[in-house]
């Protein structure tokens, strides 16, 4: 029997000669080609390997695969295009060509408050660093590595923390992860392995990043959050021994935590994840340094690159306590080996190369424009709507001036092609990070009619 086969050149194509059954190969190779196009494995318009390539994969001579091609052709089971190649007739088989679902139909005015300004992705900056990457990168870096991360990511990351962010990171201490959610699935798997597995988080905070921790048997506590951010007090009452805090600027209610209630948060004791998701868009003031440079042994920092470039790259880091820094580490090998190599070291290359601030300071300047617009609109399209929280991030929330029943509210924006996250009675985020001002504009003045529409007393 010969092994069977997968093209040097084309399609590949499984076929299995069985040389010693006393059948003629030819005749084999028809058999195998027409059960292949009967069965539906080679569907409608499927391209067949060239007779060279296919003949030099199974060890047989071109003329045996010219005339098996030439029998099935004749039989109707296969077209030659001069040209072009040989493929499966339409007419012939069980199975139509694969056609792509059609994707949903997304909304006009979409103000979804997680993503920045996608149309600003750095292209040319990406695919320079990646072709660097790839004409440098020796053969060896593309096996299974440190499941930390990249070392040249975790240096660059490193210094760029320390000087954006007050962030104490040695490369040592960091694990890249697959964005912030696979981070705090990981360290729940951690803390439940330890035996501490109550963790506390702002109430209300992102219902994914619950959701994560709870798979991984986190036992998660709700504790409220108020204009200087956290209530350090009710944390205290939880007996959690981890608290998750956005300390920079609160999601979703866009408070920054106060001084004091950092103090008080790093007096309470136990483990803090500072979640710092947006902390680089501050646009009347610097934001303040991150949490962790006062306490690096206290606190485990988060970031992702799904806020300052895009989602889609799932790049995500941890600077880490000397503690856990272990066991994150393994727990992240036996989820998924490691991140993608290629896309952390293009994400390196864009920080050491200045790419990266430059970037951020073009995006800055966008998002700012943005929110301006959007509180502009909100004046002008919903009177007595007050917007709350600091100047920052990539989302903003309106206080309305009466309260709406959420369900109505958010059917009447979906039948104006606008969609909206994560409403309340008297409030509605409004991510514009994504949206044009014309589109800001316009998708505020149609939100202010599906208000209207959906007033309760």
């Amino acid at each position: 029997m010969h092994p069977a086969g997968t093209t040097a050149t084309g399609p590949e194509l499984l076929i299995e000669l069985r040389r010693v059954s006393g059948r003629p190969l030819r005749a084999q190779l028809e058999e195998c080609l027409r059960e292949a196009v009967r069965s539906g494995r080679l569907m409608a318009g499927a391209p067949l390997p060239s007779s060279r390539a296919l003949a030099r994969d199974l060890g047989v001579s071109r003329r045996l695969v010219v005339d098996a091609f030439a029998q099935l052709a004749a039989e109707g089971y296969l077209v030659t295009r001069q040209g072009a190649g040989t493929f499966v007739a339409e007419t012939a088989a069980a199975a139509p060509a694969p056609v792509p679902a059609p994707e949903p139909r997304p909304p006009r005015y979409d103000f979804f408050p997680g993503a920045p300004d996608l149309s600003a992705f750095p292209r040319a900056a990406w695919a320079r660093a990646v072709r660097d990457v790839l004409r440098e990168l020796p053969s060896h870096a593309l096996s299974y590595g440190d499941p930390r991360g990249a070392p040249a990511l975790r240096t660059a990351l490193a210094g760029y923390l320390g000087r954006a962010r007050g962030v104490v990171a040695q490369p040592e201490r960091m694990v890249i992860t697959s964005g912030a959610v696979q981070a705090l699935s990981l360290l729940a798997a951690v803390l439940v392995a330890r035996g501490t597995p109550r963790i506390a988080v702002e109430d209300p905070s992102l219902p994914d990043h619950r959701e994560a921790m709870a798979r991984r048997g986190a036992e998660v506590v709700p504790v409220g959050v108020d204009e200087e951010g956290l209530r350090v007090d009710a944390l205290e009452r939880t007996g959690a021994a981890t608290a998750i805090v956005t300390a920079a600027h609160q999601m979703p209610l866009g408070v920054a935590l106060s001084v004091d209630r950092r103090a008080a948060l790093l007096a309470w004791g136990g483990l803090v994840v500072e979640d710092d998701y947006d902390a680089e868009f501050r646009y009347d003031r610097p934001p303040l340094a991150a949490l962790q440079g006062l306490a690096p042994e206290q606190v485990a920092y988060l970031g992702s690159a799904s806020k300052t470039l895009a989602p889609g790259l799932r790049l995500g880091w941890l600077v880490l306590p000397a503690d856990l820094v272990h066991e994150v580490a393994v727990e992240k090998r036996f989820s998924d080996m490691g991140t993608d190599v290629i896309g952390q070291l293009a994400m390196a290359r864009l920080i050491e190369t200045g790419a990266y601030d430059r970037h951020l300071r073009a995006l800055r300047r966008r998002h700012r424009s943005r929110r301006d617009a959007t509180v502009a609109a909100v004046k002008r399209h919903l009177p007595g709507a007050e917007v709350l929280g600091i100047a920052a991030g990539l989302h903003a929330n309106v206080l309305l001036a009466q309260p709406v029943d959420v369900r109505m509210f958010e059917a009447a924006c979906e039948a104006r092609s606008v969609r909206v996250y994560g409403s309340r009675r008297r409030m509605i985020s409004l991510g514009y990070a994504n949206l044009t001002e014309p589109a800001i504009e316009r998708g505020v003045r149609l939100l202010a009619e599906a208000a209207r529409e959906s007033r309760t007393a």
